[in-house]
């Protein structure tokens, strides 16, 4: 099943995380009303905004953004998400946003006094930089308690990179990842170990399947993902056991195999470990008649 979540930054600055694990398509619908901005973000899979009660469409592919402003009607939000399809969206007033640019009006093009009141639309791709802040926002694994603050920054960084129209190479905190052939080996060793979660591979032998040396490998992933490789792995393996005991179709012993766990206890201590409570008692509380 699809979700959708919103994050409420500031009175007038929203961020929506849009994901579709499932192998069917996923709506959302929200009202957004004129004098906002709204900027898509395809970070996997592919997805189409629908417009006019579904008389146009625009898509949005993988690696690609949306620019969508029009200060004359309301531009309601019909997303139809693909399965397999994650997309982030910033919506943002005008009036915050101009404040921003505001003695830069002329660098952005939709914010010059000839076009302030006119539609306007763009479509564009997400550089290795925007990708990095992307994956971060969806691979948020930091204390509740400054989740919003972190978001606010990484809104703010994602709004800045768009606009940075000449990347420079010696901005980037890791030169490296510039190179989008090096961050496209970066997210498939991310796809490698989810594919052999119980079983995965050695760091070395990851980093050759890749064609990437260790350290590169390493650099790279903690700052896509903000972790090391396993501990990623670790995160993701817990949520999808998780997932696989909220589906009530897997016993506590079941869901440690799935994930490669041997014994029982190892896999009751780790659960423990993310959730601060026992697989058997998490089941409890989902279903008391467990």
């Amino acid at each position: 099943m699809g979700s959708q979540e919103i994050i409420k930054i500031e009175d007038d600055f929203t961020l929506i995380r849009f994901q579709n694990d499932s192998t069917e398509s996923f709506n959302a619908q929200r009202e957004v009303s004129s004098g906002l901005i709204q900027f898509h973000f395809g970070l996997k899979g592919s997805a189409k905004f629908i417009f006019n009660q579904g008389n146009y469409s625009l898509e949005l592919k993988e690696e690609k953004s949306l620019l969508l402003y029009n200060p004359q009607k309301e531009l309601p939000l019909n997303l139809e998400l693909a399965p397999n399809s994650w997309v982030i969206s910033v919506i943002i007033s005008i009036k915050k946003f101009h404040a921003l640019f505001s003695s830069e009006a002329d660098y952005i093009t939709f914010l010059s006094g000839d076009n302030k009141d006119k539609k306007y639309y763009n479509e564009g791709n997400i550089s290795p930089s925007m990708a990095i802040v992307l994956s971060q926002l969806f691979h948020y694994s930091l204390h509740p308690s400054i989740k919003n603050l972190y978001y606010k920054g990484k809104g703010y960084e994602l709004l800045s990179l768009y606009f940075n129209r000449t990347e420079d190479p010696t901005a980037e905190q890791c030169p490296f990842l510039i190179d989008e052939d090096n961050v496209m080996k970066i997210r498939k060793a991310k796809e490698i170990i989810i594919a052999n979660m119980a079983e995965p591979p050695g760091l070395q032998e990851l980093a050759d399947e890749i064609g990437l040396n260790l350290k590169k490998l390493k650099m790279g992933f903690k700052q896509i993902y903000g972790d090391t490789v396993y501990g990623f792995l670790f995160d993701y393996k817990m949520d999808f056991a998780r997932k696989l005991l909220d589906s009530g179709s897997y016993n506590v012993n079941e869901v440690g195999l799935k994930i490669g766990y041997s014994t029982g206890s190892h896999f009751i201590a780790a659960f423990k470990k993310k959730f601060a409570t026992t697989p058997k008692k998490y089941l409890m509380s989902i279903n008391p008649n467990t």
